[in-house]
Parts: C-alpha cells; structure tokens; sequence
C-alpha cells in the first residue's frame, strides 16, 4: 500500500523535475532519493495529507543541495528558480516529449514508461516480450538523445500532433495493460496506473477530438474497466471471463464506452488498432452470459486486427477466438505457429495447455501448465495455474 502511494506521485514527480530541470538522469536522481527517504520515513510518521508536495520538497532541498557543491553554483541558482510549490501535473507534456519523432518508436515508448510512468525495466521488457538488457540500452540511448538533439518540453502543435499520436497513445495502452494484469509478483493489478492510463486518455481525447483512435482507446479502457468489480474474488484470486457474475459489472460505464466508440467510428470510419480492440471488449461486455459471446464477430475484429498489427500476441488471441467458431484442433494449429516467438510467454503455454486439455490430451496440458507457471510472476495467475495443476 505504501509503495504504491510512492509510485504514484513519483511519476508526477518525476515529470515535474525534468519539465525544471532539463535533464533526466538529474531528475531521476532526486526522485529516488525523495522516494528512498519516504520509504524510509512514512511508516514511522505517516503518509502526509499532500504525498506529492512532501515528496517534491524533499526533491527540491536535495536538488539545491547538489548545486550548492557545484564549484559554479551561484550562477546555476541564478538561472534556475525553484518554485516553492509542487507544479501541477505536467506528465503529458513530459509524455510527448519522450515520443519525438526523433527518438526509435521503441525507445520513445520505453523512455516514457521508464521516466514518466515509474514502470520498472522488468516491467517494460515484459511488456514488449524482449530481454531486459535490450530495453535498458533503448532507455539509455534515447535519455542520451533528448539532450544532444535539444528536443523542446512542450505539446506539440496541431500540425504535429498526428505524428506523435501513435507512440502516445501506445505508452498509455501499455501503461494501462500493465496496471490492469501486473507483470510482478508484488500484486496482480495496480488500480493506481490504470487510473493514470484513463485520466491521460481522456486528457488525449480533449486534446485531439477528431481522432478516432484516441476515443478508442479510452472506450477500451472503460470497458475493461467496468468488469472491474467482477475480474477478482474475495481472495483475491483471478476469476476468468466465462466465470464471472456480470451483474456486478458497471452496466452504464459499458453502455457509455460503447457508445463513445460507436460516435467514432461512425464519424470517421477509419478503424485502427485501439478502435477494433474497444469493439471487441464492447463484444465481450454487451453480451448477457459467456455462452450468448459474438464469437464469430469478434473472430472477424480480430482478422481486421491481424491484418494492421500481426504481432504474435496478436494473433494468439485470434486463436482463443478461433476455438469458440472452429474448434480447438483449428485453435492448437493456428498457436502451434507462434512457438518460435512465444515460447517464453506465460499466457501461450497456458492457453495451449486449456486446448489440449480439450482434446482430451492432458498430460501434455499439464506439461505446458507447469511451463507457463515458470514463466508467470502475478500472483493471481501463479495461483490460478497452481490450481489447475493440483486438479489435473
């Protein structure tokens, strides 16, 4: 609990430091140390009523600290004016300049994660299924080249702002994911990111009003969260989708993420990534019982969904689809084509593991269940797994 009051408004922190300072690595410095000092300090006097301004003054005393050795530091605390106050949340702005064109797309992306987010390394890589040294030397170079290309801390203008759309809203969608099935063993989500994930959408959505994409992604999350209330048990353990009671799903919050895709899609008619996953979520929801599910329908988002983003994770989830229209023979073939790119994700094994237990193949469905508990750290899908395994 207290960690997570600590990550929270480290991010917005963090983003107030660099829009001061200009500098990542300093900023990332005093976030630490703010942090450290309030892990160290918190449970002993209490969480103070402004986390974020407690946090932000023991930044700022460190920060002049630091100048204060500076050989030249009274001309750095002539050009650099501390405001006594924590600044308002400038995370967005921080946002788009993390993803300037000038940067890789996947280093924008896991710079933003990294600075703006407060999503640890391990975090990132499972987020982009890469080993984490490789997302460590994208983080590390693309820091290295906001400095030398002197990229401005702003939002950028209307004729800008298409180009930087995609990296945006791709940090927010992995921000939410992140929050919404955590990929650490501390907890099994982290309802403080998807907080932040819907609120920078929203800000999105009044930013850029005419882009589709943006509404669904924002109709996305809303979906997902309105199953919220249903997704886990009163122990805490995972409930799947087919299992659980939809009369405690927030029957409003889905009728008005539906209809906020529905005015998207019908004003601009151009379906992309968020909007087609928004459609499936919204098929998903509508539906009165598991068995009443549009598989067929949401089999044909997913074909249109393959078609502009045929990653492999992607295309696993067709395959979940394809079980309920064609069968688990058709699903096991279309998941046995992933192996090479999915053989370290837990989820693959484990959705391989439901199709052969199908199939009536279930030794071979416990060889993958163990090999996806390996593979899995969230303690609501490790306790899951286990259950499977002790019940063959």
């Amino acid at each position: 609990m207290l960690a997570g009051v600590v990550r929270e408004h480290a991010s917005r922190l963090a983003a107030a430091l660099i829009s001061l300072l200009g500098d990542f690595s300093a900023a990332e410095d005093l976030v630490q140390d703010a942090v450290e000092t309030a892990l160290r300090r918190w449970p002993v006097e209490g969480v103070p009523q402004r986390p974020q301004a407690w946090l932000y003054t023991v930044a700022r005393r460190r920060g002049l600290d630091v100048l204060r050795r500076e050989s030249n530091y009274r001309a750095k605390l002539a050009e650099l004016r501390w405001p006594e106050a924590a600044p308002t949340d400038d995370r967005l702005r921080l946002i788009f300049t993390c993803c300037h064109p000038a940067l890789a797309p996947e280093a924008q992306i896991a710079l933003t994660l990294r600075v703006v987010c407060g999503l640890s390394t391990a975090q990132i890589a499972a987020a982009f299924v890469v080993p984490e040294p490789t997302v460590a030397q994208r983080i590390t170079r693309a820091k290295k080249k906001v400095g030398e290309a002197g990229i401005p801390y702003r939002i950028p203008s209307d004729e800008e702002l298409p180009g930087r759309l995609r990296s945006v809203l791709a940090v927010v969608y992995l921000l939410f994911n992140e929050g919404y099935l955590s990929s650490t063993p501390e907890r099994a989500q982290a309802r403080d990111l998807v907080d932040d994930a819907e609120w920078l959408a929203a800000l999105l959505a009044q930013l850029a009003p005419a882009e589709p994409e943006v509404a669904g992604l924002l109709a996305l999350i809303r979906l997902h969260r309105a199953r919220g209330a249903a997704r886990f048990d009163e122990r805490g353990r995972l409930v799947l989708l087919a299992d659980q009671d939809r009369t405690r799903w927030d029957r409003q919050a889905i009728e008005q993420a539906a209809a906020l895709l529905t005015r998207a899609a019908r004003a601009h008619r151009r379906p992309g990534p968020y909007q087609l996953q928004a459609a499936i979520a919204a098929c998903h929801a509508e539906a009165a019982s598991f068995e009443e599910t549009d598989w067929v329908q949401i089999l044909v988002l997913y074909d249109m969904l393959t078609h502009l983003v045929p990653s492999p994770v992607t295309r696993m989830h067709r395959a979940i689809a394809l079980r309920h229209v064609h069968g688990a023979e058709a699903a096991l073939a279309e998941l046995q084509k992933l192996e090479h790119d999915l053989a370290r994700y837990g989820l693959w094994h484990a959705t391989r593991a439901e199709l052969l237990r199908e199939l009536g193949r279930a030794d071979e469905a416990r060889t993958c269940d163990e090999q996806a508990l390996a593979l899995t750290v969230n303690p609501a899908q490790q306790a899951l797994l286990s259950e499977r395994l002790r019940w063959g």
